[in-house]
């Protein structure tokens, strides 16, 4: 989105003509739209923007609910953009440590400072984009005790500070302070993503560097580098619906004593957490039961697969393999459980056999430590029936082997 069509966009008559729209269906549906709009009078570039804006928000909706129906979005903001309920808790860290005046640093569309505005703390989200502000500045402006403020985060200063330096300017005008550094090329459209984390906006070093002035919590990729993690750092992995969505970092009073790896895994079943104070040694290699358990990628990359083990009194199937296994099926929110049906070797003929003679047409394959394509594995399979299985394809005991299995 260019600035003029915000401009054009946040006017009374074209946020009055963005909320007339029926909710986003299909493509169909936009073009007969467009076709409406320009013979009512209304201008390309408006009805270009209020479409664009329409169709973010059906699709803002697994995010925010409800809320997104009244909020505004760039493509690149809502794909970068907290889930509500993952910035619920956030908000709810600062809350509980009695935290009241809180900076977004690199707020984006503002989901983070929406949810810490919603628990009455006083919250300034400062975002580069001068598009990007003004999109959070619309969506923050139900609350009073929320500002927002176009400027660098690594240049920020706060109103009235005679500190120089932003690295003591904002610890003495914020209880605590909230980053999420930008981590693709700027841009509102899909952008390229930064791998080199001395290129994040702002940087590792400034956000680090920050947290040893003040309570800090910082939002990263699930699959940083571990060791970028600083040993004094809470790291929790989340994980929403079985998608690892994010790496939360937190340090002095937003972090838990004697927590320092945490998996937090939401789903509907609710929130569950498991947690360690350092990474949790593996569990033995032990024979192949009548269950398969895969641990939720957040475990996997909390590295509490050894945990979450000795909880289900389950052993590795394989060395530096990410499947357990038991001879009983315990209900858990921290893994999908599998019932072993039959173990084969890994032969694509005999699998495809077995497949026919079970009527199997329905297939999901995974695997771990084996080098296939599932996609087109399963073209070459060519299951055909009414019947479903998963397969899965991996190592038990250093040898390679499909098992074809059942979910509880």
């Amino acid at each position: 989105m260019e600035t003029s069509e915000l401009v054009e966009l946040l006017t009374a008559d074209g946020l009055r003509l963005l909320d007339s729209l029926p909710p986003y269906e299909s493509t169909t549906d936009v073009l007969r739209s467009v076709s409406e709009l320009r013979k009512a009078g209304h201008s390309p570039g408006l009805v270009a923007s209020v479409l664009s804006q329409s169709k973010l928000r059906a699709r803002a909706s697994g995010k925010f609910g409800p809320f997104a129906g009244r909020m505004l979005f760039t493509e690149a903001g809502l794909e970068q953009a907290t889930r509500l309920r993952v910035a619920a808790l956030h908000a709810g860290r600062f809350q509980a440590a009695g935290l009241s005046r809180i900076a977004d640093l690199g707020c984006g569309i503002g989901a983070d400072a929406l949810a810490m505005a919603a628990l009455d703390l006083q919250v300034t989200a400062v975002e580069i984009d001068e598009v990007t502000a003004a999109i959070a500045a619309y969506n923050l402006a139900p609350w009073p005790n929320a500002a927002v403020v176009n400027a660098d985060v690594a240049a920020f200063r706060p109103d009235g500070s005679s500190h120089a330096d932003p690295l003591d300017a904002i610890p003495e005008a914020f209880d605590g302070v909230y980053l999420d550094p930008a981590r693709r090329a700027a841009g509102h459209q899909h952008s390229a993503r930064i791998t080199d984390p001395a290129d994040f906006s702002p940087s590792l070093d400034f956000a680090f560097a920050l947290a040893e002035r003040v309570p800090t919590g910082v939002k990263l990729g699930p699959g940083v580098d571990r060791e970028l993690i600083p040993s004094d750092a809470e790291a929790q992995w989340i994980s929403v619906d079985h998608e690892v969505v994010e790496l939360g970092l937190w340090f002095g009073a937003v972090a838990r004593p004697r927590i320092r790896r945490s998996a937090l895994v939401l789903g509907d079943h609710g929130t569950a957490e498991l947690s360690a104070d350092a990474d949790s040694e593996d569990v033995e290699t032990g024979e192949l039961g009548e269950y398969l358990y895969e641990p939720d990628g957040a475990v996997i990359r909390a590295r509490l697969i050894g945990e979450l083990g000795r909880r289900l009194g389950a052993s590795m199937v394989s060395d530096g393999i990410a499947y357990l296994s038991s001879g009983t099926a315990i209900e858990t929110p921290f893994a999908s459980c599998f019932r072993v049906l039959e173990q084969f070797p890994f032969d694509e003929k005999l699998l495809r056999r077995e497949l026919s003679a079970r009527g199997i047409g329905r297939l999901e394959i995974k695997k771990r430590r084996v080098d296939v394509d599932p996609a087109q594995l399963r073209k070459r399979l060519s299951p055909k029936g009414r019947a479903s299985a998963t397969l899965i394809l991996t190592r038990v005991a250093g040898r390679h082997v499909a098992l074809l299995a059942e979910r509880v």
